[in-house]
């Protein structure tokens, strides 16, 4: 008889998911589902408020990666409003998003995705978790621990305050950086540049060859490539042009407003996910035996997609990575191995801007005056390419918003990638908690926020309400 598998909650993500695994007469997997029915709304109810009031709401939507929406939005209002922020309050915004990248890439790697790694993904539930990794090596945990209280205080030290920030405004950034306070992050960043440096040797050399055939069959799919590069065509985290990449390689640029040319939005009734697509591809399919117009965005899109890297630490490990694993790489759980590029990156980037003298330039912002307009801003955020898309009247008052978030961009990677690990470890209806957990790693590898990502909204709730007896049995059911 066939079966369903449900694993609810799916652990150590930020948000609220279920897998449904549906199990034919064999005890093999027929299909599987990452259900999120989780709703934020924040396209609806945004309408009808000041644009410049959106870089403090947004950064609401989630207070894990606050710091992307506050960007994100502080250019949209900079498009809404034709401004151009000075050089200082740009490079204070990037270098808030480097130090932001490097707290949420610490979280990840260590406190997330890191116990299946480093206790083991078949070890006991109640060890395979930070607190276990605590005890297995608590030395680093230390370090990592600390390190990520340090960024955090970074971020308040140039914005006032690392969560739900309100630094960045319409034309730039609301204060200076004093050099004194420069001089102290310098030295703030030389010890997240340590951590970063250690990192990446650390899962070089004891974790990452342990699991190279886990890497080789877990949750691998082919698809298309999304990501930000400069003109040149190097990473960039902040600014620059979208580009697109086919499995094959191949590429196109466009600018950030031009996204619906090549970008369109499809919906499925058993999510508030919507499905991002290439549009060019023609019809939406997640099929894994024809899957089409399908693209992934988050730490390895963007390492695909970048010609090179302009920090010499991190630009040597993209060379390294490419020779192993090559252009596009395709691997799944290979988004751990960019992750830990990415925080080596962020680490020289955010070093690079403190000893630019321009960063403590008094002059960081412009004034801007509301106008009837469409701005598109765009940034890296840390899960992926992240669009806030914002429409005003004469009076500067938002009349239309849509976003699109780096979860949404891979929502049906992950629905693909979960699917082909459930089929890769459940066999003839075999299934335990060490299975069931390597099912978990593919979604863990995208690094998920499934809070920022559920914006899609008809009107109706699914809500359903099973009612037990005091002997456990379901004696009625509601749903709307």
């Amino acid at each position: 008889m066939t079966k369903t598998l449900t694993l609810q909650p799916v652990s150590r993500v930020e948000g609220h998911a279920k897998v449904t695994i549906q199990l034919d007469d064999s005890g093999n997997v027929h299909d599987t589902r990452v259900n999120v029915i989780e709703l934020r709304g924040f396209e609806k109810f945004c309408i009808g408020r000041p644009a410049e009031e959106m870089p403090r709401i947004t950064t609401r939507i989630c207070g894990v990666c606050p710091w992307s929406h506050h960007l994100a939005s502080g250019k949209a209002n900079d498009a809404v409003f034709g401004v151009t922020p000075p050089p200082a309050g740009k490079k204070l915004r990037e270098l808030c998003n480097s130090i932001a990248y490097m707290e949420e890439h610490i979280l990840h790697f260590y406190f997330l995705a890191g116990a299946d790694f480093v206790m083991g993904p078949d070890a006991d539930p109640a060890v395979r978790n930070v607190i276990g990794i605590l005890g297995k090596v608590p030395d680093v945990a230390r370090k990592v621990v600390r390190v990520r209280h340090m960024c955090a205080k970074m971020l308040e030290m140039i914005a006032g305050k690392s969560i739900h920030p309100d630094a960045v405004v319409p034309g730039g950034f609301s204060r200076p950086l004093l050099p004194a306070e420069r001089d102290e992050l310098r030295k703030m960043a030389d010890e997240c540049l340590d951590l970063a440096k250690f990192s990446i040797a650390f899962a070089k050399e004891s974790i990452f060859p342990q699991y190279l055939d886990t890497v080789k069959s877990l949750g691998v799919i082919e698809t298309g490539f999304l990501g930000t590069v400069t003109d040149n065509g190097a990473l960039n985290l902040y600014d620059g042009k979208l580009r697109l990449m086919s499995k094959d390689g191949t590429f196109v640029d466009f600018e950030y407003d031009k996204y619906t040319d090549f970008i369109s939005e499809h919906i499925e009734p058993w999510s508030y996910l919507k499905f991002p697509y290439d549009k060019r591809a023609g019809a939406f399919s997640m099929d894994l035996n024809k899957p089409n117009g399908i693209y992934r965005t988050n730490t390895l899109a963007r390492i695909n997609v970048c010609d090179h890297i302009e920090t010499p630490l991190a630009q040597a490990e993209l060379e390294e990575f490419r020779k192993s694993f090559g252009r596009p790489a395709q691997l799944t759980l290979l988004y751990h191995w960019a992750r830990l590029i990415e925080l080596l990156y962020n680490a020289e980037n955010a070093i690079r801007l403190l000893d630019d003298p321009d960063i403590t330039n008094p002059e960081t912002r412009v004034t801007a005056v509301p106008r009837a307009a469409r701005g598109v801003g765009c940034v890296e955020a840390p899960r992926g390419t992240l669009i806030h898309d914002y429409t005003t009247d004469e009076n500067g008052i938002l009349t239309n918003v849509n976003l699109i978030v780096g979860t949404t961009h891979n929502n049906a990677p992950i629905n693909m990638s979960v699917n082909q690990a459930a089929k890769a470890v459940i066999k003839d209806g075999k299934y335990d908690q060490g299975i069931m957990n390597r099912v978990e790693m593919a979604i863990r590898a995208y690094d998920p926020c499934f809070s920022c990502a559920t914006h899609r909204f008809d009107g109706t709730m699914p809500v359903k309400i099973d009612i037990y007896d005091s002997r456990g049995r379901i004696v009625d059911t509601l749903q709307n």
